[in-house]
């Protein structure tokens, strides 16, 4: 099992973790953001494919978000790609 740690920036979560073995997702957790839209996207993407996930939810937007250009799925989606390479 690894563990991938996202520090998101411009969003309203603090973190995002990711467990996932031979590429497939076991759990995502948020700390912070809208607390029933992080736990709805977290229990879409268990058993998903990490690298599937970053392209589903990459350039996703929210009002809320402090620049506007992000929103927590996306922020999850950049780090899953800088982790990827």
């Amino acid at each position: 099992m690894e563990i991938l740690n996202i520090q998101p920036k411009g969003v309203c979560c603090r973190n995002i973790t990711i467990e996932h073995e031979d590429g497939v997702i076991k759990s995502v957790t948020f700390l912070g953001g809208c607390q029933g839209n992080t736990q709805g996207v977290s229990r879409l993407l268990i058993v998903r494919k990490i690298d599937e996930v970053s392209k589903l939810l990459e350039g996703i937007k929210c009002r809320g978000s402090r620049n506007g250009d992000s929103s927590c799925p996306d922020q999850l989606a950049q780090g899953i790609k800088e982790y990827l390479g």
